[in-house]
């Protein structure tokens, strides 16, 4: 299967925990031809849509990629395109979903869909199952964000095209720096922020879930470092083995039939305390993590998963 993946340039990837790098050396590994491009690098020429795009080897072990020479190419020379990059969920990011939608049309399968991507942006998608997740508020408002402050007491600001926990702060009534707060979070007014009573099960951790075509293959517990709340591994989080709950598995059911629908065969949900967070579907990652607590290979069962959908 030919596959090109567009993402953030390789040697930033770290990759003893990046879900892109496990599914290229899974590729790799398979002998299937692989390249890579960044967003900025696709194109659209007499109406067909084009990538700069750089073949490329993932390796077991340092360099980690073995990279070839660049050239351009229809996406319609691939089998399957997979759209790896990293938020911010910003409109650079949707441009790129209508290239990709035009190799979709063209008969190029692309994971996750892009129609889906877009549809799912990873912040606001979970508010359509409003029974799973915790009160939720979307507001620009400065005097809104104090209000829910005063309501739930202790409370959680995010920008709502955030990732990896940046810009998520814990606040409350006591909090002389609140209103400060509400005024950054929302550019005084100009922009939207998420805000949500602080869940106090989030000390237990933040459990992370990989579906794989609407079905939970993989889970982990992310646990809150002692100076920090956010159960995000890049800032400090740890990783522990833990079991997927009643809850979790009704989530899940909840979930599957709308995933499938909208071409989102990647996915990786969050929930605390048993309540639905977040559902991350442009690159959602836990691949390596899931290897190495529960000894489940899902690059391999995600190649798997893309390679069928070609019949």
């Amino acid at each position: 299967m030919r596959a090109l993946y567009v993402m953030d340039p390789p040697e930033s990837l770290n990759v003893f925990g990046d879900s892109t790098y496990a599914l290229m050396l899974e590729a790799s590994r398979r002998g299937w031809p692989t390249w890579w491009c960044q967003p900025s690098d696709l194109r659209v020429h007499e109406s067909l849509p084009t990538a700069r795009v750089q073949q490329v080897t993932a390796l077991p072990g340092a360099p980690f990629f073995a990279t070839g020479d660049w050239a351009s190419r229809s996406l319609t020379d691939f089998d399957a395109v997979w759209m790896r990059k990293d938020p911010p969920f910003d409109m650079d990011y949707v441009f790129s979903t209508y290239i990709l939608d035009l190799a979709h049309r063209a008969g190029t399968r692309v994971f996750n869909d892009p129609v889906g991507l877009k549809a799912a942006n990873e912040k606001m998608y979970a508010l359509h199952w409003p029974e799973l997740g915790p009160p939720t508020a979307l507001t620009n408002s400065v005097e809104e964000v104090l209000s829910l402050a005063m309501e739930h007491t202790r409370i959680v600001i995010k920008p709502w095209d955030g990732n990896g926990g940046r810009g998520v702060l814990v606040t409350g009534t006591h909090d002389r720096n609140l209103r400060s707060m509400a005024e950054l979070l929302t550019q005084e007014g100009r922009t939207y922020c998420i805000v949500q009573p602080y869940l106090a099960a989030i000390r237990e951790g933040d459990k992370r879930i990989i579906l794989v075509d609407g079905e939970p293959r993989g889970w982990f517990l992310r646990v809150p470092g002692p100076d920090d709340h956010r159960g995000n591994m890049h800032v400090g989080a740890s990783v522990e083995p833990c079991d997927l709950s009643a809850r979790d598995r009704e989530i899940c059911a909840a979930l599957k039939g709308r995933l499938r629908d909208e071409g989102l065969l990647f996915v990786g949900i969050d929930t605390i305390g048993g309540l639905l967070t977040e559902i991350n579907v442009t690159s959602p990652t836990g691949i390596r993590e899931i290897e190495r607590l529960m000894g489940l290979d899902l690059a391999a069962e995600l190649q798997d998963a893309a390679r069928d959908r070609m019949v």
